[in-house]
């Protein structure tokens, strides 16, 4: 049996501990609520419960339709196993419709659907503020090589594709979101993090919102927003 061991990390959502079985780390989802960058922080009873059960649930998808993932089992309502990764430091956005920083960047109205998905990196570092960078700023960081760069680009399109569907079933659009993929000992990147409403953007046929803009643009009870998403996913099972 899997045991928790010392704590590795903690950030803003997560702590990551070691376990008794080489390469498995121990993931416990934490309350808090972030935005710009992690300059508003807030405690939110349940968020990191909701957000475990959702990730785990679209991962468990993943995993089933083929897709290379880190994600082994929930545990608890707080908790998961997942691989140990070397996560690569670079946030890889896929925009299918015209939305936050996106749209103030380059004036684009909010909702207008692109001709094509559209990728994007950005590179993760707080002290920085995770700017937006360009496959020669990846490679200049070492970050990735030109070969893993089409790769993430390419890997982050067909997990587009398998999401805006399995959005789609359940009556909500996917906008964009934020990938993270680590390597294994072996160097084989896989897709790791999270993929949750903290990091997509997901619109109801009515517009209203069903991600974390609720927190960020102060739109309503981000909680109850995050238990209708889960009960989707759950009745979708």
């Amino acid at each position: 049996m899997t045991e928790k061991g010392e704590l590795l990390y903690e950030g803003k959502a997560k702590k990551l501990y070691k376990t008794s079985d080489e390469g498995v780390l121990w993931v416990a989802y934490q309350d808090q609520a972030t935005a710009l960058n992690g300059a508003r922080k807030e405690q939110i009873a349940g968020k990191g419960e909701l957000n475990n059960q959702i990730t785990s649930l679209i991962f468990e998808k993943l995993n089933q339709a083929g897709f290379e993932t880190h994600f082994i089992k929930m545990l608890s309502k707080t908790e998961q196993l997942n691989r140990e990764v070397e996560i690569i430091p670079l946030e890889v956005v896929l925009r299918n419709v015209a939305a936050g920083s996106f749209s103030k960047r380059l004036g684009i109205n909010e909702g207008e659907v692109l001709p094509e998905p559209i990728v994007e990196f950005y590179y993760k570092d707080d002290a920085l503020d995770d700017p937006f960078i360009n496959d020669e700023h990846v490679r200049f960081l070492n970050l990735a090589t030109e070969i893993e760069i089409e790769y993430l680009k390419k890997e982050t399109r067909r997990i587009n594709d398998f999401l805006k569907a399995m959005w789609a079933e359940l009556d909500l659009t996917l906008i964009d979101f934020k990938l993270e993929f680590g390597r294994l000992p072996d160097g084989q990147i896989i897709l790791a993090d999270e993929i949750s409403p903290d990091t997509s953007r997901l619109w109801a046929a009515d517009g209203s919102h069903m991600d974390k803009d609720v927190f960020r643009r102060n739109l309503g009870d981000l909680i109850s927003v995050y238990e209708k998403v889960l009960e989707k996913l759950e009745a979708a099972k």
